[in-house]
């Protein structure tokens, strides 16, 4: 299942002049202009220069004909929530919290029951000796160690992703809402995506790794320079918190239940721990992460459903932008 990844800038900061990306609200070519933004965006992107595509985005953030949805989601106020609180806005932490990839879990089984099967088609056909069976599943033994060993399980994954996707409808689809949740959530509470995959076989082409899952990936220089320095601040925590509980959230929305995102969730609550949470302070950040996250899904529900159009056809993270600006309407927002 595709993870949330986080991934550390390289890149120099930039200091190009921003000036052609100004847009004017009175201008008839507004759009045209927040396109040519959006491209500029991805070439930056593209070089890897991560500093670059976030100050062209911020230096349109918020402007009339400009990029009004980024970092403009509305945001719950941050108290305790209660359990009861979270029932009552329909949320069932139980069905969201503890996911369980039982789609995924079937295509393992029937995969394992085909070798199985294979094994005792080609004995009979073959007439392989039962010495020559033994060496046979001491071998697939071996490479199946390797695969753990070696790249983490790495291969197995990549085999079993990649036939979730091609036999299950299901799985595939789902993959897509919760990176396109994922997305959106970062978008809207001002955190720009900078990539995304939607299959392992996809990570590994891109990324030259079976350690690297498919996912979604964002520009997250600012939040990894206050992890090193130990002080992350409650908005930039806040924010990271609603993006890693996206997926989960968007399945929960859409299915009544969540199967992916496991990672998701442990990387989360290993940040809350290594910023010195307690169980009960970790708990009341999770649940208004999980209120606020719903909330913003609900009320952009046309918004993820384009994006998931968009993102289904593999177009850019620019493009991707431009759907969510479409149609978000200012009083939505």
């Amino acid at each position: 299942m595709s993870t949330l990844v986080f991934y550390r800038s390289l890149c120099p900061s930039s200091r190009r002049t921003l000036s052609s990306f100004r847009v004017v609200a009175s201008s008839p070519e507004t759009a045209v202009s927040r396109r040519q933004a959006l491209e500029q965006v991805d070439r930056e992107l593209a070089k890897g220069d991560e500093r670059a595509a976030l100050s062209i985005v911020k230096e349109l953030q918020g402007k009339p004909g400009g990029l009004r949805c980024f970092g403009a989601g509305r945001q719950l106020p941050q108290r305790l929530y209660t359990l009861d609180e979270l029932r009552l806005n329909g949320i069932e932490t139980a069905s969201l919290l503890s996911p369980v990839d039982a789609t995924l879990g079937s295509v393992e089984r029937n995969l394992q029951l085909v070798a199985v099967l294979g094994g005792v088609v080609a004995w009979n056909v073959f007439g392989f000796s039962p010495q020559q069976l033994l060496l046979l599943s001491l071998g697939l033994l071996f490479l199946w160690t390797l695969d753990l060993v070696s790249f983490n399980g790495g291969v197995w994954s990549l085999v079993l992703d990649t036939m979730g996707h091609t036999f299950s409808q299901k799985y595939h689809n789902r993959v897509i809402q919760h990176e396109a949740g994922h997305f959106l959530i970062a978008y809207l509470v001002g955190i720009l995506p900078k990539g995304y995959t939607l299959t392992s076989l996809e990570a590994l082409k891109k990324e030259g790794s079976l350690n690297v899952q498919a996912g979604t990936a964002f520009v997250d220089f600012e939040f990894l320079e206050e992890v090193t320095t130990g002080k992350v601040s409650a908005m930039m925590l806040n924010r990271f918190s609603c993006i890693a509980l996206a997926g989960v959230a968007t399945e929960y929305l859409l299915y009544g239940y969540a199967e992916g995102g496991l990672a998701d969730i442990n990387k989360l609550d290993i940040l809350l721990k290594s910023l010195g949470f307690t169980q009960k302070k970790a708990d009341s950040q999770v649940r208004w992460s999980v209120l606020n996250t719903i909330l913003l899904l609900r009320r952009h529900e046309a918004a993820r459903a384009k994006l998931v159009e968009s993102m289904s056809m593999g177009n850019s993270v620019g493009s991707c932008i431009s759907v969510i600006e479409d149609i978000i309407d200012d009083a939505e927002i």
